[in-house]
């Protein structure tokens, strides 16, 4: 059943609409360009693409925020996870969840996670431990972001007022039922389905921690110290500062219940994804034995 998300929230104007002139790498998608923007240097990271994924590198201790561009002339509905976190509403993350509308062919960039309808807490990278999903009991899906988009479902337009057809085919035709099925119309049929998709991300929630709780269990049976430093060294993202980004609730229902398109991005630091062959080694040259021809050796500089 396709529900209607009236959790769902529309970015206030002032956010990162200045970003969106700058001719910088993105993540090009069909429905929704993703990318990620270091708010400490101003520049969007590259993607990097390997056996099919994307990665970004990130810089521990600084803040960024992730872009979101419609490709379209309608509606979209964006649920974003950062790190297997939903970044509105702090639950494991899960595509029926709520997230971020954007009208016609709109950006916005959202700087971290949503403490109320008027702030944030900005993003920032970090060592695996002190990320937010590690902080909250979740570290296995550190280092990932992810962006599933839906489209909205079209309503056909309503007769026109006084139009009737000229000869009614049925009873129900000349007769119409009541409308007292509108009783039970839009506030009512949204509780409704806002009931069953938070009682669906209850379970959901309840059997991913039962999951990740075995899954601790076995890696801490197994992993040497050795393993568990190198996860430490992986980077997060943070639980960072409070600032101002005022948004505004809004009413959205998708036309299907899979989402259209799903954009993941990994991250990690730069050391990290080039031990993992990711970004390639920078090239180094070979000292040249031969480099000049001077006749004699002159003095060192002072």
């Amino acid at each position: 059943m396709n529900k209607t998300n009236f959790a769902s929230l529309v970015l206030g104007a002032i956010g990162f609409l200045a970003l969106t002139g700058c001719a910088q790498p993105s993540l090009a998608a069909r429905l929704v360009d993703v990318s990620v923007v270091n708010r400490s240097t101003g520049e969007r990271l590259t993607p990097y693409r390997h056996h099919g994924k994307f990665y970004i590198a990130g810089t521990p201790g600084d803040h960024y925020s992730i872009e979101l561009r419609s490709r379209r002339s309608e509606r979209l509905l964006t649920v974003l996870s950062v790190d297997g976190v939903n970044v509105l509403t702090g639950e494991t993350a899960a595509p029926l969840q709520s997230g971020y509308v954007l009208d016609d062919r709109q950006s916005y960039g959202i700087s971290g996670w949503r403490k109320s309808m008027n702030d944030v807490a900005q993003f920032v990278f970090t060592a695996l431990p002190n990320s937010y999903a590690a902080r909250t009991g979740r570290p296995d899906n550190v280092g990932v972001i992810g962006v599933a988009v839906f489209r909205e479902k079209v309503v056909p337009p309503l007769a026109r007022y006084g139009t009737t057809a000229p000869f009614p085919a049925t009873k129900e035709a000349r007769h119409p039922e009541p409308a007292r099925d509108a009783d039970e119309g839009p506030v009512r049929q949204a509780a409704k389905s806002e009931s069953e998709a938070s009682t669906g991300a209850s379970k959901s929630t309840a059997s991913g921690k039962l999951a990740e709780r075995r899954a601790n269990l076995a890696a801490a049976d197994s992993a040497s110290p050795a393993e568990f430093e190198k996860k430490a060294e992986r980077l997060g993202t943070g639980h960072g500062e409070r600032e101002y980004s005022p948004t505004r609730y809004t009413g959205f229902e998708r036309a299907r219940d899979t989402p259209d398109e799903i954009v993941t991005i990994y991250y990690d630091s730069r050391d990290n994804l080039i031990a993992r062959g990711i970004i390639p080694t920078p090239w180094l040259a070979e000292p040249t034995p031969f480099p000049a021809n001077a006749r004699f050796v002159p003095d060192p500089r002072s």
